[in-house]
């Protein structure tokens, strides 16, 4: 079964269907929203489909070898790239097709006012799981 990766940015998509930012919701409006992120991959857990899922904080460092003993570290990642990660999930499912869905299902969390968020999740397939032999 192809794996895929999901992932939810924090800037650089496209703009969402409601594009409120999170900071912005009521307590109750993030607490509706975790819970559809909860159910939605407890459901995957339920199918065999899920595999695992985070959610990123927007601060990073970026590091890289720089001879022994000195990787040099900057400040970034910074606000401009549009690589911020807001989270991820993991699914193994079989097939594209499948993935396309609850890609589409996981855009559909509620944000402000309780309506669907509808962001754009960057869809992408392990490295060799689409690959045929």
């Amino acid at each position: 079964m192809p794996k895929y990766l999901m992932l939810k940015h924090y800037r650089g998509a496209p703009a969402s269907g409601n594009d409120v930012p999170m900071d912005q919701w009521t307590p109750e409006e993030r607490s509706a929203h975790l819970k559809y992120m909860a159910d939605f991959a407890a459901r995957l857990e339920e199918t065999g489909e899920f595999v695992d899922h985070q959610a990123l904080a927007p601060e990073g460092t970026f590091v890289r070898f720089d001879g022994e003993g000195r990787p040099p570290v900057t400040d970034g990642p910074f606000a401009e790239t549009k690589d911020l990660i807001a989270g991820w999930m993991v699914i193994d499912v079989d097939s594209y097709e499948r993935a396309l869905e609850l890609a589409g299902e996981l855009s559909a969390a509620p944000g402000a006012g309780g309506k669907p968020v509808a962001e754009w999740l960057e869809l992408r397939p392990f490295y060799g799981s689409t690959l045929k032999e």
